[in-house]
């Protein structure tokens, strides 16, 4: 059960006990870009939050209201997101880096009513707004310069229990269609938070000891609500550094004293690519938190910087989610952790019924609470019946394929929609990927099914080159090294040559976005390798 009625409140509780300890460090290189401190103690928070709310509910904003914040990963994003919290209002983090179109369908569809954001994010802004059906108020850096009098507008319902109000809307990637606003509540926050920072005994973050570095966006749940969250619960810091930046990171890290870091999988391999250093050691953190770590840079990266990473699996409906906390963590393989407190687990075949450890079938949680839905997400906006479609007899379906072991550690296998059938054949994405990313020629990959006359789909592997040819020769190289790894009808029977994957705000994939309009046989694409015989059979490749 959650201690608190709103993410203020818990705010508000750990400044009267550690006020002058800071909740926000920033490097000295941000902090002058940003022109901020260093450092904003507990008490400074509380009280530039205590004076924006003023400002917004002198403009007329208040409970159930939904504004837009454009603050990209500076402090201010949560000094806002704690001020309309006071008030009961509800925030839309807004990714700019999204096409106006795109954005402009998540403004009208939220029922934003204003926004509040950085003067340097004022192009994407206007751009969108130009877009969208409904005017938006816009204002630059501080609520005072938004309207006197808010025109008449959409508002969520007012709720007697604090905890039900929703407190942020995050719209998920939407990598198959139109993203979905997931509504997010005081509950869910408070109970992402205290499960991040106290998840068991050697876990827990400490007051005023701790510091966790994350360089994930502040319009992503994970820096938001789980980390932001966590810290303040347990009176520790939290570092932003801005996007994460290859060159500055183990600066950055020395720098600000950070404890923890977050990564995604993406990450591991790009600090690893650095020369080794007689400082790579030089450091205070003890542990590192992520997804997506590829277990063949997993040991090593750990021998390496002497720090643990820790597997995670979670996604925004959810919140809490699987921690690989406790040994042991199966760092050779795709473990992403056991249930964190306050969740239940189990995997289930196609007819519902529970999987047997070992056998790979759809992830499905649930709180273990009275009421399933407990601190998961309120459900998605303006869609009830897609709401009740993810709950089927009281566990929320994540769409992901795992496995479960007997000690408790789940594995991940793939998500559910990239299962190629080939065949007859499941084959997963995950797996051919994994395979791909031990050849050095290939720098990133995205395996996915296209369609097949013969065989239903067949494997694509779009493929992100390191310096050298890309050509039909190198693609027959590659699909024979990894015949060492992957059962014949597992090869790719294509290969795309790509300069750069698409990839959301937080570094997903967005597979769904190399192929718009769909793919056949007839595409001309340059780079585009036609592997099909070399999967059972050594041959050149049909076309290059």
């Amino acid at each position: 059960m959650v201690r608190f009625t709103s993410i203020y409140e818990m705010l508000c509780d750990t400044a009267a006990r550690h006020g002058d300890s800071p909740l926000f460090a920033m490097p000295l290189r941000m902090a002058e870009a940003w022109g901020t401190p260093t450092e904003l103690t507990y008490s400074q928070v509380v009280a530039e939050a205590d004076r924006l709310a003023a400002a917004y509910s002198a403009r007329g904003c208040g409970e159930g209201d939904v504004i837009g914040l454009a603050f990209d990963q500076r402090p201010a994003m949560m000094l806002h997101y704690y001020a309309l919290n006071r008030l009961g209002a509800c925030i839309l983090p807004i990714n700019t880096e999204l096409a106006a179109p795109e954005l402009a369908y998540i403004l009208d569809h939220s029922r934003c009513c204003a926004i509040v954001g950085l003067e340097s994010l004022g192009e994407p802004l206007r751009s969108a707004l130009a877009v969208a059906t409904n005017p938006i108020p816009l204002a630059f850096g501080d609520p005072s310069a938004l309207p006197e009098a808010m025109p008449d507008r959409w508002r969520f319902g007012c709720q007697v229990d604090p905890l039900r109000r929703i407190a942020a809307l995050l719209y998920t990637s939407g990598t198959t269609g139109r993203p979905k606003g997931c509504m997010l509540t005081n509950c869910y926050a408070l109970a992402s938070g205290q499960a991040y920072g106290s998840p068991w005994g050697e876990k827990t973050l400490r007051a005023e000891l701790d510091r966790v570095l994350n360089p994930l966006p502040l319009f992503h749940m994970n820096t938001l609500m789980l980390t932001a969250g966590g810290v303040v619960d347990c009176g520790a810091c939290l570092v932003l550094p801005g996007r994460f930046s290859l060159s500055n990171w183990w600066s950055d890290i020395r720098e600000t004293g950070a404890t923890r870091f977050h990564y995604l999988g993406l990450m591991i391999p790009a600090l690893m690519s650095r020369p080794a250093s007689a400082q790579d050691r030089e450091h205070r953190l003890n542990s590192g938190l992520g997804a997506g770590v590829d277990p063949a840079h997993h040991a090593a990266f750990e021998e390496r910087f002497g720090v643990p990473l820790h597997e995670v699996w979670g996604m925004t409906e959810v919140g809490r989610g699987l921690f690989a906390a406790q040994e042991p963590r199966h760092v050779d393989s795709r473990a992403c952790g056991r249930p964190r407190q306050g969740i239940l687990a189990r995997i289930v075949r196609e007819d519902g019924s529970t999987a047997p450890d070992g056998e790979a079938g759809e992830l499905v949680v649930r709180a273990d609470h009275e009421d399933p839905r407990y601190g998961f997400f309120a459900g998605y906006l303006h869609d009830p019946e897609a709401t009740e479609e993810a709950w089927e007899g009281g566990w929320f379906r994540t769409g992901d394929i795992c496995t479960r072991a007997p000690d408790g550690m789940f594995f991940f296998v793939d998500r559910k929609k990239n299962i190629i059938r080939r065949s007859g054949e499941n084959i997963a994405s995950a797996e051919v990927e994994g395979a791909l990313l031990r050849d050095p020629r290939v720098a990133q990959v995205a395996v996915l099914a296209v369609p097949d006359r013969m065989r239903d789909e067949e494997v694509m592997a779009c493929i992100v080159p390191k310096a050298g040819a890309v050509d039909a020769g190198t693609a027959a190289e590659i699909v024979e090294a990894a015949r060492a790894h992957l059962a014949s009808f597992k090869l790719p029977g294509w290969i795309y040559y790509l300069e750069s994957l698409p990839v959301t705000g937080t570094q997903k994939v967005q597979k769904h976005r190399i192929f718009p309009e769909g793919f056949s046989e007839s595409l001309a694409l340059e780079g585009l390798v036609d592997c099909r015989p070399l999967k059972h059979r050594r041959a050149v490749p049909a076309r290059a």
